[in-house]
C-alpha cells in the first residue's frame, strides 16, 4: 500500500493494479502511436458524440490501440489530423503557448485583394481579441471565388473562417494541408497513414524549439 505522496512504482518489481485487476507489463509500457488522417467533411472531431454523427474514430478503427485525435477540425472541415496515444506531445501540439503552425487551402468568396492578405499577415480583429500574425498569400481566382493559403499560429475555435469573414470573405471550403510541418501529401481523404520515426522526430524538435524560444 502506497502512503507517501509521489511515490514512484517499479513495474520490474512492483504488482501494479488498478480496481483490483494487474496491469500487464505490455500495458505499462504501451507503444507509442502517430497517426495522420485525411479528414473528409461529415465527421466529428472527437472520440464520441451524443447525437450520434459520425467522428473521425469511425475512420482509424484498424488501430488496435486507444488513440485521440490531436486538436480538431470542424465537422465540414477537411484535411491533415493527427491521432496519437502519445498524451505528453498531443497537449503540446495543442497548448496556445507553442503556437504550432497550421497550414490551410482555403476557398473564399470573391477575391481578396493585397490589401486583405496584408491585414491576414498582420492580424485581424475578433470578438475575443486580435489574431496572431499569419502567413498568407492568394493562390488563384475562379469566375466568382478564390483560393488563399494560410498559416495560422493559434487554435481558437473557427479561428480560418473568422479570419476571412473579418476581410469581408467567407469561408466556402477548407483544407488544413499542414500540421507541425507534417505535410498531408497524396493522402486521400478518409485514409491514414503512421507517421514516420523522423516525422515524430520533427514533431518533438518543433515543441522543444518552441518551448525554448518560449523560455528565452
Amino acid at each position: 500500500m502506497v502512503t507517501e505522496l509521489g511515490t514512484k512504482a517499479d513495474p520490474e518489481k512492483d504488482r501494479i493494479t488498478v480496481d483490483g485487476r494487474a496491469l500487464s507489463h505490455a500495458q505499462e509500457k504501451s507503444e507509442k502511436v502517430y497517426i495522420l488522417l485525411n479528414k473528409p467533411k461529415g465527421y466529428i472531431s472527437t472520440v464520441s458524440d451524443p447525437q450520434g454523427r459520425p467522428t473521425v474514430i469511425d475512420l482509424v478503427k484498424k488501430i488496435k490501440t486507444r488513440i485521440f485525435p490531436v486538436g480538431r477540425l470542424d465537422y465540414d472541415a477537411e484535411g491533415a489530423l493527427l491521432f496519437t496515444n502519445d498524451g505528453e506531445l498531443a497537449n503540446k501540439l495543442i497548448h496556445p503557448k507553442y503556437h504550432i503552425p497550421k497550414k490551410y487551402l482555403v476557398k473564399v468568396s470573391d477575391a481578396p485583394d493585397q490589401k486583405d492578405i496584408a491585414k491576414l499577415k498582420r492580424g485581424v480583429y475578433l470578438e475575443d481579441g486580435r489574431t496572431l500574425p499569419a502567413e498568407a498569400k492568394f493562390i488563384k481566382a475562379t469566375k466568382t471565388n478564390s483560393w488563399i493559403e494560410l498559416t495560422v499560429y493559434e487554435g481558437r475555435n473557427r479561428l480560418v473562417k473568422k479570419m476571412c469573414f473579418a476581410i469581408g470573405h467567407s469561408v466556402l471550403k477548407l483544407q488544413r494541408t499542414e500540421f507541425a510541418g507534417i505535410k498531408l501529401g497524396s493522402l486521400k481523404p478518409g485514409d491514414f497513414r503512421t507517421l514516420t520515426m523522423d516525422e515524430v522526430e520533427r514533431l518533438k524538435n518543433t515543441v522543444s524549439e518552441r518551448q525554448s524560444v518560449k523560455e528565452s
